[in-house]
């Protein structure tokens, strides 16, 4: 299968929206838990989309968000900046400012970000920087030797949403960071690779051996089972096992970027299958995203 290797080109269509009802949860959602991996976007006029983005969404305001998240059972939640709003991460600051002890976010910023602004963000809630090799508007891999060393000393992580077929040869300068790295998406790579593909490999001896981190997220943009993606489970299964400890669930809400739109109530019902006891699902919901995103005890 072709890697790509370049930006696609701007598509000005407005994707789908969000289904607007969330199916019920087959499972207990132990209380605490957290959905880690969600964006707010704003109308494109206050808050503008950045011309070099590679899709155009519909606004995904705060009040629904939050009644996602209350749909899902979800009492805490973590933001990450989208790429249509590039390094303008102002929306998702004036959310988290109104939620300071529920919710946290992960910001996109410019190599010449300053000392004040990324304290700025530490004290609204941000706990991360994401790095995007995927999607049009994002900060690549240029700034990350610069930006991971200034972000360590606030007890971030560096979040990547890259496709892991990419991964060996970014092995060795990712292990030398000193932050710790987070994979969108389960390595946002088909499943239809297989486990031993070298990019899956490198993701399974990262979250091993370096203390790396992956987001139980996204199975819509990895299966070709939609909408139970059976096919994903032996992936979770496999990340779970390799490191328990550090793994976290996440929606991928509104779920940008797609053909089809997948009902997020069905993405969280797909937990029960990938960790089977209640003591790893609250784990995955609850244990791990308090450590990762520093959410109070």
């Amino acid at each position: 299968m072709t890697q790509p290797t370049e930006t696609p080109p701007i598509d000005h269509t407005l994707c789908l929206g969000p289904l607007p009802d969330v199916a019920a949860a087959t499972f207990k959602v132990p209380d605490g838990a957290c959905d880690t991996h969600a964006h707010v976007i704003g109308d494109g006029v206050r808050y503008p989309y950045v011309e070099n983005r590679s899709y155009t969404p519909p606004p995904a305001p705060e009040e629904k968000y939050l009644a996602m998240l209350a749909a899902c059972g979800m009492s805490r939640g973590v933001l990450v900046q989208v790429s249509v709003h590039g390094t303008d991460n102002r929306y998702m600051l004036d959310v988290l400012g109104r939620h300071p002890d529920t919710l946290r976010g992960v910001a996109v910023v410019n190599p010449d970000v300053t000392d004040r602004e990324l304290g700025a963000m530490h004290a609204a809630g941000v706990r991360g920087v994401r790095f995007n090799v995927l999607f049009g508007g994002g900060v690549g891999l240029d700034a990350l030797d610069h930006l991971a060393p200034r972000i360590a000393r606030l007890g971030w992580h560096a979040q990547f949403l890259m496709d892991v077929r990419q991964l060996p040869a970014l092995m060795p300068r990712l292990a030398r960071l000193p932050v710790p790295c987070v994979f969108d998406h389960m390595g946002h790579m088909p499943v239809a690779e297989g486990q031993q593909h070298p990019g899956f490999q490198a993701l399974l001896h990262g979250v091993k051996e370096y203390g790396w981190w992956a987001k139980l997220s996204g199975a819509y943009r990895i299966s070709d089972q939609f909408d139970h993606f059976d096919d994903v489970t032996p992936w979770a299964q496999a990340l779970i096992e390799a490191a328990p400890d550090r793994m976290v669930w996440g929606s991928d809400w509104p779920h940008v970027a797609i053909s089809r739109m997948p009902d997020t109530g069905v993405l969280r019902n797909l937990l029960p299958k990938w960790a089977p006891t209640e003591a790893m699902r609250r784990r995955i919901l609850v244990d791990n995203p308090q450590a990762l995103y520093d959410f109070p005890k």
